[in-house]
C-alpha cells in the first residue's frame, strides 16, 4: 500500500538502523575470528 513511496524515498531511518544492527552483530562474529587466525 505505502510501501512504494518508501521505496522511492529511499532508505527510512528504521531500515537504515536495522542494517547497523546487523552490521555491528557480524563484525563482531568475524572481527575476532580474523584477528586470531595467525595469518
Amino acid at each position: 500500500m505505502g510501501i512504494k513511496k518508501m521505496n522511492q524515498r529511499g532508505f527510512t531511518l528504521i531500515e537504515i538502523m536495522v542494517v547497523v544492527v546487523i552490521l555491528g552483530i557480524l563484525a563482531a562474529i568475524v572481527v575476532p575470528r580474523l584477528l586470531d587466525e595467525p595469518e
